[in-house]
């Protein structure tokens, strides 16, 4: 089994944080997102992963090494491909065209899920999807009475399906999608400007190829800060019980801390209240703080504060009262 990640994407709605790391790599209850993304793709494939091969731009060599060491964490190994301009979804995929071969998930890395499926590895393509209350701004499935996917339809405006499509699919022949996906650029086949991956499963499910549909249970968003806030609470909920999620190297000292928090290596936590919802990353330092319902990266401090609802970045020094923040990397303030 491969597993291919594009995210070369710049993460606009995210900025300040996508300024200096990628957001695939941004913490969600201690790990970044797109290990999240790696991790439970393999919990429901229940077969070996042999590779993880991820579609980025040019964001040097310390992210690359991460990605490879993301790869490693589940026995698999990691490659490396550049996507030098944006051109859609199939064109993305494509530049990891050598990795298509084989059983093959491709997920893209803005999203994240919960799932308490096997997936079935036998059937020629599997879509992800979730049932959504408004279909309207979603790519969404409509279903025969084999529970066989029959179309797919971008942003119906008019009542057709609520089955929504979450950017995770996959295709028990890799080669296939390759030869499919390189039709769409041979022929210069494009929608809206763009190379799509639902022209080619178009194209696959007309010449024959079965496609069915993976319910999951929960679809979790890291879109922007509200949303990411929100997905690190429901993670730190699904692992509460976990071992290891306050660091034995943490200092706390005189510190209320509500479950469920994760607490970084060698961070200290001093005169303050720090829960429930909060992630705080290595060598982060609270003092005099209540904080809840928020991430905080590395290597910051935080001073006075009453944060809530909040992303701080790493290295980050913030002295102050109550807020609602979003602080990038390197970023002081003082109130």
């Amino acid at each position: 089994m491969r597993i291919i990640i594009p995210m070369a994407g710049m993460g606009k709605r995210m900025r300040p944080h996508t300024l200096t790391v990628p957001k695939p790599l941004i913490p969600i209850a201690g790990k970044p997102i797109v290990q999240r993304l790696v991790e439970d793709i393999a919990k429901v494939c229940h077969e070996p992963i042999e590779e993880v091969a991820f579609i980025i731009g040019h964001f040097g060599e310390a992210v690359e090494q991460d990605l490879r060491s993301i790869a490693q964490s589940v026995g698999a190994k990691g490659s490396i491909y550049y996507q030098e301009e944006a051109l859609g979804t199939a064109h993305a995929i494509m530049c990891a065209q050598e990795s298509l071969d084989g059983k093959v998930v491709v997920a893209f890395a803005d999203t994240l899920f919960k799932a308490d499926f096997r997936l079935d590895t036998d059937a020629d393509g599997t879509i992800w999807v979730q049932r959504v209350e408004d279909p309207k701004a979603f790519g969404v499935i409509k279903l025969n009475a084999n529970n066989e996917i029959t179309d797919f339809i971008e942003k119906p405006q008019e009542f057709v399906s609520d089955m929504a499509i979450i950017g995770i699919y996959y295709f028990r022949d890799g080669a296939y999608l390759r030869s499919e996906l390189q039709y769409l650029l041979d022929n210069d086949i494009r929608d809206k400007g763009e190379y799509q991956l639902t022209n080619a499963l178009e194209n696959m499910k007309n010449k024959g190829t079965k496609f069915i549909p993976a319910v999951i249970t929960e679809w979790l968003d890291c879109g922007n800060k509200n949303a990411t806030v929100y997905t690190n609470q429901r993670y730190l909920e699904y692992i509460k019980d976990e071992e290891g999620l306050v660091a034995s190297t943490a200092q706390l000292q005189n510190a209320v801390i509500i479950p469920p928090v994760y607490i970084g290596e060698n961070a200290v936590i001093h005169n303050s209240v720090v829960g429930p919802y909060v992630s705080i990353g290595n060598n982060t330092s609270v003092y005099n703080s209540v904080v809840n319902n928020s991430i905080i990266q590395e290597s910051t401090t935080v001073k006075n504060g009453n944060i809530t609802n909040s992303m701080l970045g790493s290295f980050v020094s913030y002295e102050g009262s109550q807020a609602d923040l979003s602080l990038g990397d390197y970023n002081t303030l003082k109130e």
